[in-house]
């Protein structure tokens, strides 16, 4: 049992100044968490109790799938990463210190290599195959804006599974299974969550997923069709384009003589008076090149990079790094531009680019023989009629433009929408790049050697209690599922008689002895004011109130969600909360 009189708790009534989101808010008032530093919490009795919560219903969906429990040192050596290549391609995310001797190592952000190290020195058999580890462990990235309380931090903690095999059966298997244990983990949890299609990035590998609770406050932009069950995560997202066009009847490219125009606004009003055709331009008539730069992981010098896109649009340059990762994307800058004299900013054209070997990519929009207004690589210049597959070909595609409410399913034509979410999972189907890495082999029945194939899956622990919080909590203060709550019932005991406080320590004891957990507020001398303000901030799935009701009989019990509230005779009231709590 939890009595407030002894419970080491403090709450607030005014938000704390750095808070951005409900969540941080809350967590800090209810007294479940404390700011050390930007993106650094120490975590109170309830706050823990809470964690602890999410992390038995975690564990047990784990070891129902067989899995097995390890853990690992937070602490690295730099040999490790760097074999991986991930020293390099996790660049300022990483914490990196020397010890006494000067040795490198780093605070860990995921173990990928320590999982795959771990069982190449333990097991070298087909026999020995599949397998599932798991464990869960505070991680370390040095995030450049720490915000929203605990739900982007330095430090945090994960659960990260690893499923090892020897086809690509059955890691296909492990991947199912670990993305269902998810899909209940994330019912118990209470969340109401999306599943969307994501790039692995750094983690490397094929198929990858993420799960998704939709929140205003979320950091992460995911689409979702409104016709069919699609939904991606705008890095990955594919959207529906026209079909490739038959140029051969465009006219020849034309010089046009546009000075003035850098921005795609003016140079529309440009095209307006000139008159080439009777229907008016718009932007998305117009071929926008934006030039960016990119440079590879351990890569001093940074590479040009042009990718076009219909003039309409912006280029969304984090899914175009999402794309790219691990190599690192930014904005080109004007000291870029200068060392390349060809390119003329405001007038950049794809004519000639692959002729001063600067690399250019469009966006998929960008058809086989669909026709632009242009850049002409002339100052106060542009070009007409420039058809993709005759006067320029790219180097390739990516999906570089902005997403919009309204674009097309690339899987059923339907409406697309964007939302907001927080990344509660990620499930990656890694495939064989730490095998093959780190040399994980098991010999085959046939006596030879079969490179194990893996499967990466975390979940965000303390993201996730932050997550649940965004979505539950009303204007009123925190309301948690009864699953993660710290207590199931908080029972209040107002006044000053002691009749009313004996009879709510009977009915506590009752209820422990009946496994129900109980917040008891035994406190002397607070108000009922104050008692019921502290009852809705800590968000205890049910309330129950002894006090002036007691003379004629009745408890009043209080449902937190819901608001609804009832009178329960004393006799009754114990099986009432019992049952309330399924206990």
């Amino acid at each position: 049992m939890l009595r407030l009189s002894t419970l080491f708790l403090r709450t607030l009534r005014d938000d704390p100044a750095d808070a951005e989101v409900p969540s941080h808010k809350l967590l800090v008032r209810g007294g479940y968490v404390r700011r050390v530093a930007p993106g650094i919490y120490s975590w109170l009795p309830l706050g823990v109790l809470v964690q602890r919560n999410v992390e038995r219903i975690v564990r047990e969906e784990m070891d129902g799938i067989g899995s097995q429990e390890v853990h690992f040192p937070a602490l690295i050596p730099k040999e490790i990463f760097e074999a991986s290549g991930r020293w390099a391609d996790y660049g300022d995310t990483l914490f990196r210190l020397q010890d006494r001797k000067d040795a490198d190592y780093l605070l860990g952000p995921t173990h990928e290599e320590l999982f795959t190290l771990l069982v190449k020195g333990e097991y070298s058999s087909y026999k020995d195959y599949p397998l599932a580890l798991y464990q869960i462990q505070t991680k370390y990235r040095d995030e450049a804006r720490p915000r929203a309380g605990i739900l982007r931090g330095r430090e945090f903690v994960m659960k990260d599974s690893y499923s090892f095999d020897l086809t690509d059966e059955g890691l296909e298997r492990a991947y199912r299974a670990h993305r269902d244990a998810y899909e209940r983990i994330f019912r118990r949890l209470g969340f109401d969550y999306r599943i969307v299609f994501a790039v692995s990035g750094a983690m490397g590998g094929s198929a990858s997923e993420e799960f998704l609770a939709p929140a205003a406050s979320g950091e992460d932009t995911f689409v979702q069709c409104e016709n069919c069950d699609y939904a991606a995560n705008t890095e990955a997202v594919e959207v529906a384009v026209p079909p490739a066009q038959d140029g051969s009847s465009v006219p020849s490219e034309q010089l046009l003589d546009t000075p003035d125009t850098p921005t795609i606004a003016t140079l529309v009003e440009r095209l307006n008076q000139l008159g080439l055709r009777s229907e008016p331009f718009t932007a998305a008539d117009t071929l926008k090149n934006v030039v960016l730069k990119t440079r590879a992981p351990g890569q001093t010098q940074w590479q040009l990079l042009v990718v076009g896109v219909p003039g309409d649009r912006e280029v969304d340059l984090k899914r175009v790094a999402g794309q790219l990762e691990p190599v690192e994307v930014a904005q080109a800058e004007p000291d870029d531009l200068a060392r390349e004299s060809e390119l003329v900013k405001g007038y950049i054209g794809p004519q000639r680019l692959a002729e001063w070997d600067v690399r250019y990519v469009v966006d998929p929009t960008v058809v086989e023989g669909s026709a632009w207004v242009t850049g002409a690589n002339i100052e106060g210049k542009h070009a007409a009629f420039v058809v993709r597959g005759r006067d320029f070909e790219p180097a390739g595609e990516l999906g570089a433009m902005e997403i919009r409410d309204g674009d097309r399913c690339a899987r059923c034509g339907g409406v697309l929408q964007i939302a907001r979410g927080i990344e509660l999972g990620h499930v990656f189907a890694l495939g064989r790049k730490y095998a093959d890495t780190f040399g994980l082999t098991a010999l085959g029945p046939d006596g030879k050697p079969v490179t194990v194939t893996m499967g990466s899956y975390g979940i965000g622990i303390t993201r996730a209690v932050a997550a649940v919080a965004e979505q539950t909590a009303d204007e009123k203060g925190l309301c948690w599922p009864r699953a993660i709550a710290p207590a199931d019932v908080h029972l209040v005991a107002t006044g000053k008689d002691d009749t009313v406080f004996d009879a709510a320590e009977r009915i506590a004891g009752e209820l422990e002895s009946r496994g129900v957990r109980v917040l008891y507020d035994d406190r002397r001398g607070v108000s009922p004011g104050v008692k019921f303000a502290d009852a809705e901030l800590l968000g205890m799935p049910t309330v129950a109130i002894v006090g002036r009701g007691l003379a004629t009989g009745t408890i009043e019990v209080r449902d937190r969600r819901s608001g609804d509230r009832s009178e329960v005779a004393v006799d009754q009231v114990v099986d009432h909360l019992v049952a309330a709590s399924g206990a």
